[in-house]
């Protein structure tokens, strides 16, 4: 184990948020030289800084984000909304870089040697509220490491080892860490940075037990997986294939066994809703999706802005805010701040109703509405519901009321057959309204900011921004994180405002009517079943779908206990970190998917519970403490949480520079 002399950091993880760490040391130990030289502190030098970055694959990009993987991967955000390049919150000015928009906008006007044929072609016709390729953001990450290489302050060294880390060990004799990689080396370190973003986790009981029954009759069980690293030619043409979960992994399949196979979607010239007819190549197989709600997630709006320009928190309001946080972790999800979001839903719907749809409301709904929102939060909850519930009655046209829960769970609209069994008496029936729902939700996003429901949902989105930040750190009690906020808010607003490009929904569409995929509908049970993977959903009166494929259309699981990184397994084994536990509200302790840290800059704590002095957190293994802040950082952010992890690397280089 060499001693490189001076400061010695090791960073694992050369994703963007290692990479970002990475930024935030050069600009702080440039910032920190030219102060010197300014104060003509020469007595003072700068000490020799040596940063190691440890990734089995390439800096910048890392796994995810990877230069050379299909274009039909695309981006969750607009060109406009990511950066690895801090614009605002720090003190110290970058050295190098842009944001995602701005190396668009540049790599147009002087395209990069580097860029493929395939980045220009992508380059030229990609707006600023257009949905990037992943492959297309790795280039950016690339381009951003690249040029921060190149800036490197004086007595600064950057080495990437293209390797993976598998134990963390204190450094009894000489202080601070050794770290061990795969290869056998093992690099000294005085402080130590785990942003390891996604890593493989072992599955679930149940997926293990689904997995090794499959092998046993020679089917095909495709685990959760990052959709890059799937062998999608092993699924035939022309065979039933079940793909469970229908959110962002669910359009990655579907892209990679049609148009990756040679099919071609073609304007219509009908407009949002039916704007797609998709032509077969032959080689797709017959796609069936399968989830709780039945739907996949609902399409993004067409903005020209991360959060509609026309929707006003007025509820989930800075007042509103400083008095929850001041609460301090006796505040309530349910109670404190899920009644004010609410409010602020009502609010841009029915006022989006009203300009777009006057015919549909009376002219005293909304003078009524806004007396009855501003009521005292603390009036009784029922009493609350039933004043609304009459009100959206006398002045609200029968089938225009704003109803979340039906939105999340659109099905469930749907009447029951005679007899109260089933919703759907066939397979067909049910593929027939879900087309209509996904026909209906993508004119919805062609609409925009006219759009009651798509503006109810975005001021959801813009709450959930808000209470990124209020919940951080302990903002809520424990048993509300788990019974509330992650107990029933996560999947429902992710259902609604976390979804696709308004076009990956009219393919989707597009693909329904020509057969290639259908749906298991609600609620469905797997098994297997005389040597066949099964689905069946009690909504459906049908026979249940058989395969002899399965896919899983989900990212690995993201928890501590059941991961199969080595290094986190290690790190448990010895002592140095621990997942965090929390209480649920029958008293009874929970563990959680996230470390158990300090406050920031995040330390882990170890076995017994002190924090760990030179290893820091940053990134998906914060979910325990963090709540929803693991997306790329906003440029221009309009809320704090938009550039959180921005402002943790910072932190984290505050520390070790200190």
């Amino acid at each position: 184990m060499d001693s490189l002399g001076g400061q010695a950091v090791v960073i694992v993880g050369a994703g963007p948020r290692g990479t970002s760490v990475m930024e935030r040391l050069l600009a702080r130990h440039a910032a920190a030289a030219e102060s010197a030289r300014d104060a003509r502190n020469a007595a003072s030098p700068q000490r020799p800084l040596h940063i190691h970055l440890v990734d089995p694959f390439p800096p910048g990009p890392g796994h995810v984000w990877r230069t050379e993987q299909s274009r039909l991967y695309l981006m969750n955000t607009q060109s406009f909304f990511p950066t690895l390049i801090p614009d605002q919150g720090v003190a110290a000015a970058p050295l190098a870089g842009c944001s995602f928009d701005g190396w668009r906008e540049r790599m147009r006007a002087a395209p990069d040697p580097v860029l493929s044929d395939g980045d220009r072609i992508e380059l030229a016709a990609l707006a600023s509220t257009g949905f990037p390729s992943r492959a297309l953001y790795g280039r950016y990450l690339s381009w951003c490491f690249t040029r921060l290489l190149e800036k490197l302050p004086d007595g600064v060294q950057v080495t990437v080892h293209a390797d993976e880390a598998k134990r963390v060990a204190r450094d009894h004799e000489k202080g601070g860490y050794g770290v061990e990689l795969l290869s056998g080396e093992t690099l000294r370190a005085d402080s130590v940075v785990l942003a390891l973003g996604h890593v493989e986790s072992r599955l679930s009981p149940a997926q293990r037990e689904l997995r090794d029954e499959a092998r046993g009759h020679g089917l095909t069980y495709l685990p959760p997986a990052v959709p890059n690293d799937v062998a999608w030619e092993q699924l035939p043409a022309g065979e039933t294939v079940l793909v469970r979960g229908m959110g962002l992994n669910f359009f990655d399949v579907l892209g990679q066994l049609t148009e990756g196979r040679g099919g071609r979607f073609e304007a219509t010239g009908r407009g949002p809703g039916d704007a797609l007819v998709y032509r077969a190549s032959g080689r797709e197989p017959v796609i069936v999706g399968a989830s709780r709600r039945g739907t996949p997630y609902r399409a993004k709006a067409e903005l020209a802005s991360y959060y509609p320009a026309g929707v006003e928190l007025r509820f989930l309001c800075e007042e509103a805010v400083t008095r929850i946080r001041d609460m301090g972790a006796t505040a309530g999800f349910d109670h404190d701040i899920w009644p004010l979001l609410h409010r602020d839903a009502l609010w841009a719907y029915y006022t989006t109703l009203a300009r777009t749809s006057p015919d549909a409301v009376s002219p005293d709904l909304l003078p009524e509405l806004d007396a009855l929102l501003h009521a005292g939060h603390d009036a009784d909850a029922r009493d609350w519901a039933e004043n609304l519930k009459s009100l959206e009655a006398r002045h609200v046209a029968e089938g225009s009321v704003l109803d979340l829960p039906a939105l999340a769970r659109p099905l469930s609209r749907h009447p029951l057959r005679p007899g109260g069994k089933h919703r759907f008496g066939s397979q067909a029936e049910l593929d027939a309204a879900v087309l209509a729902y996904l026909s209906d939700d993508a004119a919805g996003s062609s609409r925009g900011e006219d759009d009651p429901v798509k503006m109810a949902i975005g001021a959801l989105n813009a709450g959930r921004a808000v209470i990124k930040s209020l919940v951080a750190d302990g903002g809520i009690t424990q048993e509300s994180w788990l019974g509330e906020l992650r107990g029933w808010f996560e999947g429902f607003v992710e259902g609604l405002a976390s979804g696709p490009p308004a076009l990956r929904v009219e393919q989707l569409a597009a693909l329904v009517r020509a057969g290639v995929v259908h749906f298991a509908g609600p609620d469905p049970v797997f098994r297997i079943h005389d040597s066949l993977f099964t689905a069946r959903s009690p909504w459906v009166a049908d026979d249940s779908w058989h395969a002899r494929h399965l896919v899983e259309a989900l990212a690995p699981a993201n928890r501590i206990q059941g991961t199969a990184s080595r290094l986190l397994n290690n790190l448990q084994a010895d002592g140095l970190v621990r997942p965090r536990v929390m209480l649920a509200a029958d008293g009874g302790p929970v563990v959680t998917s996230g470390l158990d840290v300090s406050a920031p800059p995040y330390r882990p704590l170890d076995g017994a519970g002190l924090p760990v002095a030179g290893m820091y957190v940053l990134g998906l293994q914060l979910s325990s403490v963090q709540w929803g802040t693991a997306i790329a950082a906003q440029a221009n952010a309009e809320y704090r949480s938009g550039y959180r992890t921005v402002l943790d690397a910072d932190a984290i280089a505050a520390d070790i520079l200190a």
